[in-house]
């Protein structure tokens, strides 16, 4: 029996005997019944210690492969040939595949995690872990810490008019586990859900999955255009980003959130509020939530990964009394918890005043690339194109009215030093905005952005 045994390979001996015998008996070079050489014999012709056969016999025999009879005798056992079945097909590329070191990537909605305020946040790691007690190491409530539950409180009371209990707020590992708690909580297979048109596809496919029928109404400069919503149509719920639309970046005006407000009460229905970026306003202070003129009637969903850092996965939910103990038990079955530690690091960055003074800060860089990649775009493109969404967030919208970008465009820009989506792209009904492109700056520098407005402006040359 030849065996392959390698010393300089980062693979315990026992293992490697124990791999090399046991593939033999599922490919079937070693057939049911056929005797194995002794410990002794085996150890001799691979040059290792006895002690490592027999323990990879003993492993072996543990999982059935092989049997002893006769004293120390070691035979295959029946059963243990399996087939192999060779797939053909290649491997597919991650949904959000890794975009090249030099490529200028203008995706949206990604902070610049070099200001990330790693000694703070390391410092106040060290406390809580020197801290934490045995308690909080176990398994925790679904709705997540006391600790952050209650300093979110009266954050968003202070930033956003929210207004709830920390009864009413569960701790989700992101915002997406949290539109998707949503979905299962609220959505049955086939119910109508209505949401903003374009919209991004992951949200619409988050739904889609829970058995959510799309009722897509179109966005303006104001937001979802409540004069379109369905009149015949009792939806779930209806999805909105009303501070900062995405990706067209309007606002939702106060009389169109009265009316969606007015529509949920008459369908009897659930409005779900995602507001993702709105800390980063630039024209003066974060505009108010719509949770905060229906408490009973608005599902306010948040998160802290395009504040801080998408590795956290800390977002949350805010719902209506009637809805905590649902969306509990599904969080529950969902992960349990989401890890607690981060949590208490969080809260503890909160109730220092942390979170204000990082989101101060950023908002004067965001504010600075934002006005430089605008005034590039313009002397790149004069008189030819329009800026919109620009006033709150970490993205825009430039209109190239002469222009159409399809998938394959978009594809040979990346040939050009640049990566862009387009707002067809998130859009459910197609055709109408076919030369925009949705304009994420967040994580650039200035270097950065430069440098992609120049290849920017080389692709859509070449294009044309």
């Amino acid at each position: 029996m030849l065996l392959s045994i390698d010393r300089c390979k980062n693979i315990p001996l026992i293992r490697q005997v124990y791999n090399e015998i046991s593939g033999k008996i599922l490919d079937g070079s070693l057939p049911a019944g056929e005797k194995l050489p002794s410990s002794r014999e085996l150890a001799k012709a691979i040059h290792v210690s006895r002690n490592v056969v027999l323990e990879a016999y003993d492993l072996l025999m543990v999982e059935g492969f092989v049997f002893s009879k006769k004293g120390s005798v070691t035979y295959v056992a029946e059963g243990a040939f399996l087939k192999r079945e060779y797939w053909e097909q290649p491997v597919s590329s991650p949904i959000h595949s890794v975009h090249k070191k030099e490529m200028i990537h203008f995706r949206s909605g990604i902070p610049d995690l070099r200001h990330f305020p790693r000694k703070i946040w390391a410092r106040l790691s060290q406390a809580v872990w020197t801290e934490i007690s045995d308690h909080t190491l176990g398994y925790g409530s679904p709705e997540g810490a006391e600790e952050l539950r209650r300093e979110l409180v009266s954050y968003l009371l202070k930033t956003r008019g929210v207004k709830c209990s920390k009864e009413q707020i569960v701790i989700t590992s992101g915002a997406t586990q949290a539109l998707t708690i949503v979905g299962r909580m609220l959505l049955r297979e086939d119910d109508p859900v209505v949401l903003e048109d374009p919209i991004t596809d992951d949200i619409q496919q988050i739904f889609k999955n829970a058995g959510g029928n799309l009722y897509p109404v179109s966005v303006d400069e104001e937001g979802l255009d409540t004069s379109l919503l369905p009149e015949n149509v009792i939806p779930a719920f209806t999805f909105v980003t009303p501070s900062h639309q995405f990706p067209l970046g309007g606002t939702l005006s106060i009389q169109r959130r009265i009316e969606l407000l007015q529509f949920a009460r008459k369908t009897n229905s659930y409005v779900v509020e995602d507001d993702y970026d709105s800390e980063f306003r630039y024209d003066g202070p974060p505009l108010s939530t719509l949770q905060r003129l229906d408490p009973h009637r608005v599902i306010y969903i948040g998160s802290f990964s395009k504040i801080l850092s998408p590795a956290l996965r800390i977002g949350y939910i805010i719902l209506p009394s009637n809805l905590v103990e649902k969306c509990r038990s599904v969080k529950w079955f969902s992960d349990l918890h989401t890890p607690a530690p981060e949590q208490l690091v969080l809260a503890r960055f909160l109730a220092a005043g942390h979170m204000d003074r990082y989101v101060s800060k950023m908002k004067k860089v965001y504010r600075q690339r934002r006005d430089l990649i605008i005034n590039k775009l313009k002397e790149a493109f004069p008189a030819d194109i329009q800026i919109s969404g620009h006033s709150t967030g970490l993205h825009f919208i430039a209109d190239f009215p002469f222009a159409t970008f399809s998938e394959n465009d978009l594809l040979q820009m990346e040939e050009d030093g640049v990566k862009l989506y387009s707002v067809e792209q998130h859009a459910i009904t197609r055709g109408i905005h076919k030369g925009k492109l949705v304009i994420g700056y967040g994580h650039l520098n200035n270097e950065e952005i430069q440098q992609g407005i120049r290849c920017l402006k080389n692709a859509i040359d070449r294009l044309m």
